[in-house]
This record gives C-alpha cells, structure tokens and sequence, in this order.
C-alpha cells in the first residue's frame, strides 16, 4: 500500500518514489511559460512537475500534482489504481465514520522563517502570471485560506483565488454564500477586520479539502484528519489567532477589512469554466488581504496549478472531493439504494452529477436525483443530474450514455426546475443574472412499476468463466 504523509515533501517523494513526478531542471520563466508548459503536460496526461530553475528565483514550483486518478489516490494513501469512484466511497465512509480534530502543538517547521515590517514581500516567491488577459500574478491557486467565524470560533478552510495586487495585498474572490464571505459580513456587522492566513502546502490534503463544500460548521482541518487517519499539527498563530498548519511550506497572515467602501479590483482571471472572470462593469471590487507577516519553511516549494479548461488538476480535485462529499450528504439525508455517485471532471466537477440506485419503489430515480439539488454541495451551481440503475456505474460514460438511449423517454424522465442557485462564474448565464440557474433530471432508470420491462442481454455466467480461465490462451 503507498504510504501515509504529512506535508509536501513527504507527497513528492512518493510521487517520485511511483514514477508520478518529473523534475525541470531548465530555466523556465514565471511569467506564462510556466503555466504553458504545465498546460500542454496536463492536456497530453502528463506526470506531476517540479520546476527547479524559475528565472529569477531560487523557489522550486510544483504543479500538475492532481491531474491524474492515481496520484490523488497516493495522497489519500491508497492504491494508485483506484477509479474516482473507489477514492469516493473510501472518503464517503471515513468522514461518515468519524471526523478527527486537529492537534495543537507548539512549533513547527513553517517558523524556520519570519518575515515582518519592511521585509513583508508576497514576490519574494516565483507566482506565476498563468494566462495572457490574467490582471496579474496569482498566488493563490492552490492556496486555502483559513478565517474564524467570530461568534463560535468554527475554523474553515476554503480554496480561493488570490492575486497579488502589490507587495503586500493579496486580493480574494470570496463569492456570495462562501464560508469566508459569510464569516466576513460577521465581521463587517461587529466592526472589526477579519484575520485571515494564506497556506500553501502542509498536507497535501489540504487543496483536495479546502476545495470541496462540506456543511458549515465542519472544519476541513477535520475531514483532513478522517482521511489520513490522524490529526493535522496545528499551531496557534500570536498574530492572528488561527489555526496554521505547523509543515506547511508558506503561510502568509493579515487581516481583511470588510468594509466594501474600502474593496479593491481583482481580476481578470482564467478560471476552471475556460473563460475568464473579474473585473467587468457589472462587478463589484473585492476584499482582500493586509499581509502582516510571512511565515515559510527554509527552501519552500511554491505549489500551483493552471486552472483553465479541463482537465486541470483544479477539476479533477472537484470531480473526487465533490463526488465524495455529495455522496457523503445523500447518505445522511437517508437515500436508499446509492450504488455509486460520480461528477465528471470533464464537467468542470461541478455541473453534472450522475447517481447509479438499486430501485426499492415507484418514484425511486426522482428521489434520488431531487435529493442531489436539496444537498448543501448539489444546491450550489449543479445543473443537470443523470440517474441510472445499479447495472451501470456512474462513471462507466459509455454505459450511462447508452441508459439515456434506450431507459430514457424525455417526455416522462425530464423534471426542470426553473430556478436554482448559481456560481456567478458560470458563462452559460448572462453577466447581470449569474446567480440563479435551471437544472434539469434525466431519469435513464427503467421504471421499478412496470410489470412488463425490457429483457436485459446477460452473458452466460459459466461460459463466462471459461473464457477468462483461457484468456491468455487467445493471446489478447
């Protein structure tokens, strides 16, 4: 079985240790040449990179980690081979099973550095500038920042997108209904400024979690925990009073005024749709970030992914944590008869959803799929969901298509709904009308009441048998 691991470096190794890395030793430039090598490897399914020779820097950064099944299984410590449907149903049953808590220690290898006063400086590391019409350098695209809800103390932890407007702000997309938009209005009500920390690395866990919806009030440094089997070292920070993870490679804190009076411009940038966002008419400025220190590990390794059209590693993380989690809530909602769940990374791993059910009752596919949009995770932005029977796993694309084909009567099998919540990153949508969507059900099931249903061609079971015992034979 791989191995079990505690921050980055531990990750690489391994990637490197299953012949999932490859290191760039020639000088590559931080400005797009960067970001279009680690394209063009992610679209030829390429191995995970290490850039050591940034022009300028003497920061290695490490990209394409998530681009490939196999290496977000290293990460969750299991076999390379597991499908996103294996990696779902192992999260599903051990966040169900039990959360664990993080665990306070005293020091870590993140205070190796401290930067402060003068010395503050976010391009001090190799941020890349990924896409031409980008409004500049982003730091943080797999960054998760960490807030506190003032009133209970929740931690949460939430991948958003960060660029360095200067040397010491760092502007934030914190959409509407977020976790960090909604502890800032709190903030905003009790006329204080939100402390916030910027984290790359620690565990590797920590952008495949960071990026997923669990309920609010569940900290990911908990579900963090659950996946790896054992608690995330944490410490206390003087400054600001958060939770920072003690290995992680960079942690850059501040505090965010929630004042809109005082928000800055953000943007454009490439996002995960293929199409750019930010900074048009219709939208408004963004908060962002005072840097009050920088905290970083001796040689720290810059972590990044390019974001843009799928598939990137930013769409298979939200394919495999979306997947888990949806399949997590319908479980605690008390569906009967999940056999598998699956969001395409393809779809961006959000917009489409497909449910494979055992049927126990007339009515059962409709169930299943209405209780996709009624989850915490299928209410926000998911607008088609496709359910087929138990024959057919979810991911299995050419089975599912075939299911539309021939168990699907548009006519009878469609439900729409009118309205439903929305990203405003979504480019289907116009720019003025973003945050309501329709969706649509495709039930591919074959009705549980009919009496009469279509004979399915089966294989003979023993002649089956026979013919894999001499597969070999056949020299196929």
């Amino acid at each position: 079985m791989p191995e079990k691991m505690q921050d980055l470096r531990d990750f690489i190794k391994i990637l490197e240790k299953e012949g999932e890395l490859k290191r760039i030793t020639a000088e590559v430039d931080w400005n797009l040449e960067l970001s279009h090598i680690a394209k063009l490897n992610e679209e030829r399914k390429g191995p995970a990179l290490l850039f050591e020779n940034i022009k300028g820097y003497e920061t290695p950064v490490f990209t394409s980690a998530y681009t490939k099944t196999s290496r977000v299984a290293l990460a969750l410590g299991m076999d390379k081979t597991s499908t996103i449907v294996d990696i779902a149903r192992n999260w599903s049953d051990k966040v169900t099973e039990k959360l664990i808590p993080p665990e306070i220690v005293k020091n870590g290898p993140i205070f190796e550095n401290t930067l402060e006063g003068d010395d503050v400086d976010l391009l001090k590391f190799p941020v890349p500038q990924l896409y031409p019409m980008d409004g500049g350098r982003y730091f943080g695209t797999t960054a998760y920042l960490i807030t506190k809800d003032p009133e209970t103390d929740f931690i949460n932890l939430g991948v958003y997108r960060m660029q360095v407007l200067d040397n010491r702000s760092l502007g934030l997309q914190l959409l509407k209904g977020k976790d960090a938009e909604v502890m800032l209005n709190k903030y905003w009500e009790i006329g204080e400024p939100m402390p916030a920390a910027a984290v790359i690395g620690g565990s590797p866990l920590g952008f495949l979690v960071g990026s997923t919806l669990v309920p609010y009030g569940t900290s990911e440094y908990e579900v963090i925990g659950s996946l790896s089997g054992e608690p995330v070292e944490v410490i206390k920070s003087d400054l600001t009073g958060l939770l920072i993870p003690a290995q992680a490679e960079i942690v850059v804190e501040g505090f965010v005024d929630p004042n809109p009076e005082n928000f800055r411009e953000e943007g454009p940038f490439g996002e995960y749709t293929g199409y750019y966002s930010g900074k048009a008419k219709e939208e408004f400025p963004k908060p962002w970030l005072k840097v009050e220190r920088i905290l970083h590990r001796n040689k720290p390794i810059f972590w990044a992914t390019t974001v843009g059209r799928p598939v990137t590693d930013t769409h298979m993380v939200q394919s495999i944590n979306r997947t888990a989690e949806l399949w997590t809530q319908l479980k605690r909602l008390g569906v009967p008869g999940i056999q598998s769940v699956y969001i395409p990374p393809e779809s961006t791993g959000r917009f489409w959803a497909i449910i494979s059910i055992k049927q126990n009752y007339p009515g059962h596919g409709r169930h299943a799929g209405m209780a996709v949009f009624a989850t915490v995770l299928g209410n926000y932005g998911v607008k088609g969901v496709i359910v087929v029977d138990e024959d057919i796993r979810a991911d299995d694309i050419e089975r599912v298509l075939w299911a539309i084909s021939v168990r699907y009567n548009p006519i009878e099998d469609t439900e729409l709904i009118k309205k439903g919540r929305s990203t405003p990153l979504d480019p289907s949508l116009p720019m003025e009308k973003r945050y309501i969507v329709s969706r649509i059900l495709i039930d591919a099931t074959t009705p549980h009441e009919w009496e009469r249903k279509p004979i399915l061609i089966e294989m003979d079971k023993v002649t089956m048998e026979k013919v894999l015992e001499r597969w070999d034979e056949f020299g196929l």
